[in-house]
């Protein structure tokens, strides 16, 4: 009894073909037929191994997690709540303006203009941005317990000042801000730390 014909394409590679597709031209910017052709793939072989177009774009958000995994990694093992907010936010910088990704976030442009149709999508990505902030912040509490914030400062309005400012980075990517710039606007943000806290 034959098992069928093998798939004739590599699902993590196609994956990341994907990945790259909607990072650069958001969600409603990428269209089935040039999801298809960049894949190496026929539309109905695409749905076949795939689903419809928001369950590729999940599987893909599922790729770009890992680039997520590996910066908040990194940042959260620093020592420090201004050593944590300065990593995450280069490592926005790096992530954004990459010779090997596109410009932007795809969490942040991914879903962000998007019909009534993809209304779900777009809360699950807010969804998942809102987890990343609780994450940030429940980092910062462990400095905060240990009175190792500014006096006033919070951890939870800390994680949402350092988020929003990571946003910002992505969308000043997308316009075309060149590296330097970037690393001007973490500059100044880290620069609102008082001198010889955190």
């Amino acid at each position: 009894m034959s098992r069928g014909r093998p798939r004739l394409f590599d699902e993590n590679e196609a994956l990341e073909t994907a990945l790259h597709l909607f990072w650069r031209h958001g969600y409603e910017g990428t269209s089935i037929s040039m999801l298809a052709k960049a894949m190496g793939m026929t539309v109905p072989s695409l749905y076949n191994a795939f689903g419809n177009k928001q369950s590729l774009f999940m599987k893909a958000v599922g790729c770009y997690d890992l680039y997520g995994e590996k910066l908040y990694d990194a940042a959260f093992a620093k020592t420090s709540a201004r050593e944590v907010a300065l990593a995450i936010l280069m490592g926005e910088v790096d992530l954004v303006s990459g010779a090997d990704t596109p410009e932007g976030c795809l969490m942040v442009q991914g879903a962000l203009a998007t019909g009534p149709e993809s209304e779900p999508l777009r809360q699950e990505m807010a969804r998942q941005r809102r987890r990343a902030q609780a994450d940030v912040a429940t980092r910062f509490e462990e400095f905060q317990q240990a009175g190792q914030l500014p006096p006033g400062w919070t951890a939870s309005s800390l994680a949402a000042y350092v988020m929003t400012v990571a946003t910002g980075i992505a969308v000043q990517a997308k316009g075309g801000a060149s590296r330097q710039e970037l690393i001007q606007i973490v500059n100044m943000a880290i620069g609102m730390w008082p001198k010889g806290q955190g």
